[in-house]
Parts: C-alpha cells; sequence; structure tokens
C-alpha cells in the first residue's frame, strides 16, 4: 500500500506546476485524497481535498481560484493543478488518502518539493 506524489520542481512565480499523486496497492475510489504542504520552519498545512463520493472539493484559502484538485480513477491519481504560483507556495507538498476529507488520514506519500523563485 503506497501513495506516490510527484510533479515538484522549480518554477518562477507565475508560472505552473501539476503534482500527481498515484496509489498502488489499494484503490482510490473509495477514499477522500488530501493535499498539504509544510515549508521549512512552518506547520504542515491543508492545501486541498477530494471526496471519493461526490468528488466534492476543498481549497485552503491562500490558493483558492489557483489551485485545482482533480480525480482519475482509472488511472487511480489525483492531481494538484497549480497555477499563478507564489514564492509562498514553496514546501514539500504531500498527499494523503481517508475516508473523509476533515478527519484522519491512513495513507501518506512521501511528499514532492515545490519551490517557487526567481
Amino acid at each position: 500500500v503506497q501513495l506516490q506524489a510527484s510533479g515538484g520542481g522549480l518554477v518562477q512565480p507565475g508560472g505552473s506546476l501539476r503534482l500527481s499523486c498515484a496509489a498502488s496497492g489499494f484503490s482510490l475510489d473509495y477514499y477522500a485524497i488530501g493535499w498539504f504542504r509544510q515549508a521549512p520552519g512552518k506547520e504542515r498545512e491543508g492545501v486541498s481535498c477530494i471526496t471519493s463520493d461526490d468528488g466534492s472539493t476543498f481549497y485552503a484559502d491562500s490558493v483558492k481560484g489557483r489551485f485545482t484538485i482533480s480525480r482519475d480513477n482509472a488511472k487511480n491519481t489525483v492531481y494538484l493543478q497549480m497555477n499563478s504560483l507564489k514564492p509562498e507556495d514553496t514546501a514539500v507538498y504531500y498527499c494523503a488518502a481517508g475516508l473523509v476529507c476533515h478527519g484522519r488520514y491512513d495513507y501518506w506519500g512521501q511528499g514532492t518539493q515545490v519551490t517557487v523563485s526567481s
């Protein structure tokens, strides 16, 4: 049972990245998937989440209108499209799987670094 986050990198302010969260060993169909991030010296914060049932989405205020979460159950993958990136978006991004968005997450990916800098 594993979650693999990928797609991070170095991007200039205003640029875009798409993160992927791929599952192996289990199906994401029945899980809510959340994206979290942790910047150096800061606590981990929730960025976005998508439910398993109706695909409802939730976003932190800091990323609303810039980030979009989506899921492709056929590929067992969840995506986080990040546009209009800002230096304050720099962090390690993690994906996690749980039964509901605003609850406990049972599985965590290893994280992917996103650096927004000119």
